[in-house]
């Protein structure tokens, strides 16, 4: 196997773990109908919560987030011996994280990426996973806001990463942070605009 061949594989098998749509499953399974029909339309934990249903919603965070460990972990179990082990687990830190934003079954339209974040960063690097949350819960807590607290924890991380050292994972947790800014594009819109609603409120 070339060091391309594992690589790729390593995206794959993150990107089919990532395109697992458990907002979707679960809500389906609870006889909550299509979530994509039901506020955003989006597949992730957020928009699951606007069913009514917080278990639900909570099972799909914890699952998403799952999704984006998992192939980490595995991959470090089965090529822990590899020199490139650091480059793979990354590759499928990326699969994953795009299977869930861009899931090929259903039609590349999935969710904004917050729960395999945290997912990715709790299988690479515990105190990146601590930076994201605690960044977000301190910028819910002062402005109240959901997708604010998202995008100011994304971009907390690679900057983290940058002050302690770790280069590879700051340049991972941009290019996340990239795309999660796209993913909440629509949301920046109306941040600018002060008009995305705060947390409790519709």
């Amino acid at each position: 196997m070339t060091p391309l061949d594992y690589l790729l594989m390593s995206f794959a098998a993150g990107y089919l773990s990532g395109s697992v749509p458990f907002g979707l499953l679960f809500t389906k399974m609870a006889g909550l109908g299509d979530i994509r029909a039901i506020g955003s339309g989006n597949i992730g934990a957020t928009n699951v919560l606007r069913t009514g249903k917080k278990s639900i919603a909570l099972l799909t965070l914890v699952a998403d987030a799952l999704k984006g460990a998992a192939p980490i972990l595995i991959i470090g179990q089965l090529f822990a011996a590899e020199p490139d082990l650091e480059t793979a687990q990354s590759a499928a830190a990326l699969g994953a994280f795009m299977g869930h934003v861009f899931p090929v079954w259903l039609g590349f339209k999935g969710g904004k990426g917050i729960a395999v974040f945290i997912g990715v960063l709790l299988a690479l690097n515990p105190i990146a996973a601590l930076v994201f949350v605690s960044a977000w819960l301190a910028t819910a807590a002062l402005f109240k806001i959901s997708s604010l607290a998202a995008l100011v924890a994304c971009l907390a991380v690679p900057v983290a990463m940058l002050v302690l050292g770790d280069l590879n994972l700051a340049i991972l947790c941009g290019l996340l942070a990239l795309i999660a800014y796209w993913t909440h594009r629509e949301n920046i819109k109306r941040l600018i605009a002060g008009q995305e609603p705060r947390i409790g409120k519709s």
